[in-house]
């Protein structure tokens, strides 16, 4: 009879290792912004690196002319490529078992038991640390940085190496409602068409509008006599949403996300992008034994981080607290 200790470990890699999505597909099931860039193709892959670069176009080229005959043609180079540097942060989550609880559970079907719960305890712990560091400002040790220093308050600060007091440019977009606590059902479509055409460019605009529960539940109040709820991809994927011109509007159940938050983000996603190693996608590693003490650890590691490579199509409306 195999000991209870291979059993364990053969249940959980079986369920992690050899069903690589497991936890990844857990957690966008569990967090809206993390489904659409999964949805879109926006969770990329990486072998490896120092830091994840994502390059930039961020100015126009400068020799556009008008000109007539042998007017003399600018040929200068133009300087309209740079790059953000992001670090890598990880994360790990373990499924453990004492050698006591897996001889008190000694049956085969006991074992089973205790590993599937432990797999779905961790996939769930994941999951939701998952959805408040994908909105976080990146303030604790390792934590990547979320929307929340992607997207700040007066569109300042530094993002993947770039100081955006230095280079305008790189700052996001944003807008403050007039007053104290003043936004309600009856403004806030006109705050929103503020935000909206500050992020504007050709055929760019918003894709997806993350909000806080106060700021959604004014906007869901002012639509309400006109019945126009979500479109079915949003519904059918278990998110509660609204649509605005072409958005969809979502808010996420989090503590990041609170209920009276007072902040809606303005997501351009064809700039926004997970990046994540390929070697740490939530990947299963190789069982550990403790020297020193009388369980089992089997370890899932992440690494990655949330890029942006275009704050200024990003954008935010808040209300003064």
């Amino acid at each position: 009879m195999p000991s209870p200790n291979s059993v364990f470990t053969e249940m959980v890699t079986t369920t992690l290792r050899n069903h690589p999505s497991e936890v990844s597909d857990n957690v966008s099931k569990n967090n809206a912004l993390y489904s659409r860039l999964k949805n879109r193709g926006k969770i990329k892959k990486l072998s490896g690196g120092y830091e994840i670069v994502r390059p930039l176009d961020y100015a126009e080229n400068s020799t556009y002319q008008r000109y007539a005959g042998y007017d003399t043609l600018n040929v200068q180079a133009s300087d309209v490529l740079s790059a953000a540097k992001y670090d890598w942060v990880q994360a790990a989550i373990h499924v453990t078992a004492s050698g006591r609880e897996l001889r008190m559970n000694n049956g085969k079907e006991q074992i089973i038991d205790l590993a599937a719960s432990r797999t779905r305890n961790a996939m769930r712990t994941a999951s939701n640390n998952m959805s408040l560091d994908i909105y976080s400002d990146g303030s604790l040790t390792n934590q990547m940085g979320g929307l929340a220093h992607i997207i700040q308050n007066a569109g300042t600060g530094t993002v993947g190496g770039i100081n955006s007091s230095t280079y305008t440019f790189w700052k996001n977009k944003f807008y403050e409602a007039p007053g104290t606590n003043t936004v309600t059902k009856s403004n806030i479509k006109g705050y929103m068409n503020t935000v909206w055409l500050s992020l504007v460019r050709g055929t760019d605009k918003p894709d997806l509008v993350v909000s806080t529960h106060d700021f959604f539940g004014y906007y869901w109040e002012s639509l309400q006599d006109l019945q126009r709820y979500a479109a079915a991809d949003s519904a059918a994927a278990g998110f509660q949403s609204l649509k605005y011109v072409t958005a969809d509007v979502i808010f996420d159940d989090n503590t990041n996300f609170a209920t009276t938050g007072e902040k809606m983000y303005f997501l351009n996603t064809d700039y926004l992008e997970m990046v994540v190693h390929r070697d740490a996608n939530w990947t299963t590693l190789d069982e550990k034994m403790s020297i020193n003490q009388d369980g089992v650890v089997i370890p899932i590691i992440w690494q990655g981080q949330l890029t942006c490579s275009n704050r200024a199509l990003q954008g935010v409306l808040i209300d003064a607290a």
